[in-house]
């Protein structure tokens, strides 16, 4: 696991060199930002350890295999006291719930936890306003620190190679677009991103990126001509 602190309040988790999560420092203790893959437990609970403070609640951005899978060993070690809180859509789909037609793509791992909380719209997550992204998920959505407007995008946007949104093929990270669910919805999402200016944007899949408006500017006209 390689942390990376990207503010004096986040600090970017990086798994196998592929996946990421996040911690966000509050009064009361942190918040982790999704799970990355099954098996990341012992490290995802070593970064926190190593930071200086105790994970209190746990955000996810969607559903998919690599964001929430190891939310079940989390669980177990940290006990039912810390939350677990999931987008309402992707949570019904885990529970087995048809909240779209057809089949969707990627990964949708059994989970014996079920989210304490369903998150919706402009709910607040200790600093974290809850900010609606669907298109990669049905459910899917972002997280807007309040306190300096750096955006956790969840795999809205991906960097690498530089910035791309998650709607078409990107040859050096062409699996996200495998995944996603409504290209027109997840366009439209990367759109009310940029139009919150973050000063700082934190991505799925790669580094993040800082005043990342231009980079969005280039990705978004990439993907809106495909």
């Amino acid at each position: 696991m390689n942390t990376t602190a990207l503010t004096d309040r986040i600090t970017r988790l990086n798994r196998l060199h592929f996946v990421n999560a996040y911690l966000v420092r509050e009064d009361d203790g942190l918040t982790l930002v999704d799970t990355a893959t099954r098996g990341s437990a012992d490290v995802l609970l070593a970064a926190a350890a190593q930071s200086g403070g105790a994970i209190r609640r746990i955000a996810l951005t969607h559903g998919h295999g690599d964001h929430v899978g190891s939310v079940d060993a989390l669980r177990a070690r940290l006990g039912p006291g810390v939350e677990i809180l999931m987008p309402r859509l992707d949570a019904l789909v885990h529970a087995g719930e048809k909240v779209v037609e057809g089949k969707l793509p990627g990964s949708w791992p059994k989970l014996a936890t079920a989210p304490d909380v369903l998150l919706e719209a402009g709910d607040r997550v200790g600093s974290l306003e809850v900010v609606p992204t669907p298109g990669h998920t049905p459910g899917h959505v972002a997280f807007r620190d309040v306190r300096d407007g750096t955006v956790i995008a969840g795999d809205v946007f991906t960097n690498y190679g530089g910035a791309a949104v998650s709607n078409h093929f990107h040859l050096r990270f062409p699996l996200v677009a495998m995944a996603t669910w409504d290209r027109a919805q997840d366009l439209a999402s990367a759109r009310a991103l940029r139009a919150l200016e973050p000063p700082l944007l934190a991505v799925g899949h790669g580094p993040a990126l800082r005043d990342p408006l231009a980079a969005m500017d280039a990705a978004i006209a990439r993907a809106g001509r495909r």
